[in-house]
């Protein structure tokens, strides 16, 4: 006897999950589950809150204005993630809604926009990069969304920074240890976070400031220069491999 297939059909809500309960969906969920996937009262779509696991749930009702699903059990426990948050400069539209799609997809924990100096936008569409960060986490089956933080310039960031929290920034210099070796020293439990510059690098005095801070580390990619957005999913890719979750057992199912 085979197993039931998954669920082709998968939402991040905010209600709290539990047996029996009837969770209520807003216009924009209930369009895209009717509208776009064309689905129906009595399919099933698995939900996540990033706090009560993975549940299995059941349209009850359809319609423009919002739908109901009335969950059944649930399919996974909430479990512990790497405590990796990534630090990015700005960049073009297309391209930074890329680095948070991709930075949900390889457990990123948090995504914080810095300004620098080289920073060409002067402003990000918040709400904009909120849904990339929950469609992907909805594509790629985590438990949760990462944060997104408030964009502010990287000085106040750093004026800002959480106690016991290390800071690797990407430093297209060449003078920064290769990422992989500096990764070694770190704990895998401690909080981590990446920080990459704009198209262009971090300024001289901005290269500067960030290793006057006992928290930073001057880290590098190789050799070869690359664009901000590359930089980022590479050196995600890299800690998740060698410090965080990446080298564990796909999940089965």
């Amino acid at each position: 006897m085979t197993a039931d297939p998954r669920p082709r059909l998968r939402l991040f809500v905010t209600a709290d999950l539990r047996p029996d309960a009837a969770i209520a969906l807003p216009r924009e969920q209930a369009h895209y589950l009717g509208a776009v996937m064309r689905a129906a009262p009595g399919e099933a779509v698995l939900l996540f809150n990033g706090r009560n696991g993975e549940w299995l749930g059941r349209i009850d009702s359809l319609g423009k204005a919002g739908a109901t699903l009335v969950l059944e059990c649930r399919t996974r426990t909430q479990a512990p993630e790497p405590d990796l948050w990534l630090l990015a400069a700005p960049i073009k539209k297309e391209r930074i809604d890329l680095v948070a799609e991709k930075a949900a997809e390889l457990g990123a924990a948090a995504l914080w926009p810095v300004f620098t100096r080289r920073t060409m936008a002067s402003r990000v569409n918040a709400e904009r990069l909120a849904a990339h960060l929950a469609e992907a986490a909805e594509q790629c089956e985590r438990l949760t969304v990462p944060a997104l933080k408030p964009a502010m310039p990287l000085d106040k960031a750093l004026a800002d920074w959480p106690p016991g929290r290390i800071l690797l920034f990407l430093d297209e210099s060449g003078e920064g240890r290769p990422l992989a070796e500096a990764l070694a020293a770190i704990p895998p439990a401690a909080p981590l976070a990446i920080l990459t510059g704009p198209e262009g690098g971090f300024a001289p005095e901005e290269r500067r400031m960030l290793a006057a801070q006992p928290f930073t580390r001057a880290v590098g990619l190789g050799p070869r220069i690359l664009r901000a957005e590359t930089a980022a999913i590479a050196a995600l890719a890299i800690v998740q491999a060698l410090w965080g979750d990446g080298g564990k057992a796909v999940r089965a199912g």
